[in-house]
């Protein structure tokens, strides 16, 4: 499989010359095509810097973000701002609805707004809600629903567009169990037969257990990966194990 992202001897310090926090330290890795991976740590260890940096919604110090064969920190806000359109999808932990429309009409603004076919943007709405198991709510609004579908309906919009990469963060963050799973599944399914390719960064060992690959990361560096082989059930024993031997408070990290 060939390479959606490549990360580079990324840096990340905040701060002065004499008060400086150094937030990601020289920190390189690769995401494939079609990979699940998750990145994990405890607080303050670098994930919503690192998040931060390859949706370009920060710079890092030093290093590159090579998208595509493309480094995207060389490109200008007008190129940037097309490949976050284009490129990447988001799920974020609050899932960003708006009150004042459907889910249909969220799960389609992005089509909508960079003027999709109708025809293209019906195809895509019914397969992607029917993936994420809310094409009988299409016509609700955010606030007839659970958080649970919200959060669907939010995950939809992501890839509604078919982005090359989806970014997730937190996502069930703000769920109940039973609706951690539905979803969990439903990206796990998405993964798997479309070959979206997902990066997710959580506290969570049995959200992180859906994924194929996990980064831990602690104190701004790569600390280990695993990967899995085998069930979920026994990657997420791997995975408590990591948790257990990184230290800290492992209550504060799943």
């Amino acid at each position: 499989m060939s390479d959606i992202l490549v990360a580079k001897n990324l840096q990340k310090i905040y701060g002065g010359k004499n008060n400086s926090y150094r937030a990601l330290n020289d920190i390189s890795f690769k995401i494939e095509e079609g990979e699940f991976i998750g990145i994990m740590g405890p607080s303050g260890a670098g994930k919503t810097t690192l998040l931060n940096i390859l949706s370009t919604i920060d710079i890092p110090t030093s290093g590159e973000v090579v998208f595509d064969g493309i480094n995207i920190l060389n490109m200008d806000e007008e190129k940037l701002t097309n490949f976050r359109k284009e490129k990447l999808g988001f799920i974020f932990q609050d899932y960003n609805l708006l009150d004042t429309l459907t889910l249909k009409e969220n799960i389609i603004l992005p089509l909508s707004l960079s003027k999709v076919d109708l025809d293209i943007i019906e195809e895509n709405l019914i397969k992607v809600s029917k993936s994420l198991m809310i094409d009988d709510l299409l016509d609700k609004y955010p606030y007839e629903v659970s958080i649970g579908q919200k959060q669907r309906a939010s995950a939809a919009r992501a890839f509604i567009t078919s982005p090359s990469l989806i970014m997730a963060d937190e996502p069930t963050g703000a769920l109940d169990s039973k609706s951690s799973t539905m979803l969990l599944s439903s990206l796990e399914k998405l993964n798997k037969e479309n070959n979206s390719t997902i990066m997710m960064v959580t506290h969570d060992a049995f959200s992180a257990s859906y994924c194929k690959r996990i980064l831990f990361i602690k104190d701004g560096d790569i600390y280990t990966q695993i990967t899995k082989e085998g069930s979920r059930k026994e990657f997420f024993s791997k995975i408590i194990d990591v948790l257990r031997n990184l230290g800290g408070d492992l209550g504060d990290i799943i």
